[in-house]
C-alpha cells in the first residue's frame, strides 16, 4: 500500500479486461487493490456485461483513463462525450480520470495518439482544453505523458512543455514510467533526470508497461510485453524521489493468463513495500 495521503486509490492496480471478468468477480485477486478501464469502452455497454461491470465498481476502486478526448487537438472539445463522461464517472464512483496529452482526432478519430508540437503556443491551447475538461467535469484531471517518435515544430524541451502545460492547467500528473524511459532511447536523455525534473507533488497514480524493442536507439511503446528491469529501476528511483504512490500494470496487447499479470503485480506491491520501508526508516533517522 502507499504511504502517503490524498490520493484517490492506494497500493497496485491492474487494467481491466472482460477476458477476466468472470474470474476477477468469482476470485478476486487479493494484491489487486485497483483496477483501471477506458471509459469509451464501458459508457455504452448495458445488459448482462453492463450489470456484471458494475457489480465490480460496487466492490472495488476504479479509475478511468482516456482514449479519445484528444486534449491537443484543433478541433472543438466533444461536448456531449464529456456530459455522458461525467455521469459514467459518478455513477460508478470512479475515482479519479486522466488523459493523454496528445491529440487524436480533427474531423475524424485518427486511432492514434499524435505528438503535439512543444511550443509555448501549444502549451496555451492545451491549457485552456485542460481548465474546459476540468470545468465540465467539475474536478481535476491528470495528464499523461506520452511516447513520441517525433516533435515537430520544437521550440521548447519535453519536459518544460509538461511542466508548463501542468502548471498553466493546475491540473494532475498521470505518471507513466515505461513512457520515459522509451523516450529516453528515443531521442537521447537521461530517464532519471528527466523523471526527477516532474512535479512529484502533482503526481495522480502511475503506468508502468512493457514495450517493443525495434533497435538499438528505438523502442515502440506498445504495451505487449513484460515490463523489464531498466523500467522496474525508473519506478524504484520515482519512489525514492517522490515517495510512494500508486502504481497500475498496463498490458493491452499479448495478454497473458491474468496468473502471470499478477506476477507483475506482486512486484509492483513488492517495491511498494520496499519504498515505504526505506523512507520509513529514512524518517526514524537521529541527526547528528
Amino acid at each position: 500500500m502507499t504511504d502517503k495521503p490524498g490520493y484517490p486509490v492506494q497500493g497496485a492496480g491492474l487494467g481491466l479486461r472482460r477476458e477476466f471478468l468472470d474470474e476477477l468477480t468469482s476470485s478476486p485477486p487479493p494484491q489487486v487493490d485497483f483496477y483501471e478501464i477506458a471509459p469509451e469502452n464501458w459508457i455504452p455497454i448495458g445488459g448482462a456485461m453492463g450489470r456484471h461491470f458494475r457489480s465490480l465498481t460496487e466492490r472495488f476502486p476504479f479509475v478511468a483513463h482516456g482514449l479519445s478526448l484528444s486534449i491537443g487537438g484543433p478541433a472543438p472539445l466533444d461536448s456531449g462525450f464529456l456530459r455522458q463522461l461525467k455521469a459514467f464517472l459518478r455513477e460508478h464512483d470512479i475515482r479519479c480520470y486522466t488523459e493523454h496529452l496528445s491529440y487524436c482526432a480533427d474531423d475524424g478519430q485518427l486511432y492514434d495518439l499524435m505528438p503535439i508540437p512543444f511550443t509555448e503556443e501549444a502549451v496555451h491551447h492545451v491549457a485552456a482544453r485542460i481548465r474546459q475538461v476540468q470545468d465540465i467535469l467539475g474536478q481535476r484531471i491528470g495528464i499523461e505523458n506520452v511516447s513520441y517518435y517525433a516533435a515537430p515544430m520544437r521550440r521548447m524541451s519535453e519536459i518544460e512543455f509538461i511542466n508548463a502545460v501542468i502548471d498553466e492547467a493546475d491540473c494532475l500528473l498521470h505518471l507513466d514510467i515505461n513512457n520515459i524511459h522509451v523516450n529516453s532511447i528515443n531521442h537521447g536523455y537521461d530517464a532519471s533526470g528527466f523523471l526527477r525534473a516532474l512535479p512529484g507533488e502533482r503526481i495522480v497514480y502511475a503506468h508502468i508497461a512493457g514495450h517493443h524493442v525495434e533497435a538499438e536507439d528505438l523502442c515502440i511503446d506498445t504495451h505487449g510485453a513484460d515490463v523489464i528491469d531498466p523500467v522496474w529501476r525508473l519506478l524504484e528511483t520515482a519512489y525514492k524521489s517522490f515517495g510512494v504512490f500508486p502504481t497500475l500494470l498496463e498490458r493491452d496487447f499479448n495478454i497473458p493468463p491474468l496468473k502471470v499479470l499478477l506476477q507483475e503485480v506482486d512486484t509492483i506491491a513488492r517495491l511498494q513495500r520496499q519504498g515505504s520501508s526505506q523512507a520509513y526508516a529514512s524518517d526514524q533517522r537521529i541527526p547528528a
